[in-house]
């Protein structure tokens, strides 16, 4: 088991910055990917970002440049960094942990372990 914690979200106007992190227990969690999804009202929940236990990292195209995905093993804690936000980047962000380490992972059927989520709202 592992347990996945969220913080960091919160109200801000567009153009501004937040870093989302993802404090993790239960497991050793270097061994494995991580990702950031996020789901908005109405909307599927999508992927933001993926970082392998070995540091590759992938990008949703609709925040690609924008957004900075990265790990620190020695505190179990994964980061999301997001620059430039946008009104369409509001929503439900949540962490998650796969099964395996390699950096193709994609889906969010492939994700075992979930956070409870940090809402990030972004006005105009």
């Amino acid at each position: 088991q592992v347990q996945l914690v969220e913080s960091g979200g919160g109200l801000v106007q567009a153009g501004d910055s937040l870093r989302l992190s993802c404090a993790a227990s239960g497991r050793t969690f270097s061994s494995y990917t991580m990702g950031w999804f996020r789901q908005a009202p109405g909307k599927e929940r999508e992927l933001v970002a993926v970082i392998s236990s070995g540091g590759s990292t992938y990008y949703a195209d609709s925040v690609k440049g924008r957004v900075t995905i990265s790990r620190d093993n020695a505190k179990n804690t994964g980061y999301l960094q997001m620059n430039t936000l946008k009104p369409e980047d509001t929503a439900v962000y949540y962490c998650a942990t796969s099964l395996g380490g390699g950096p193709y992972y994609r889906r969010a059927d492939q994700f075992v372990y979930w956070g409870q989520g940090t809402q990030v709202t972004v006005s105009s």
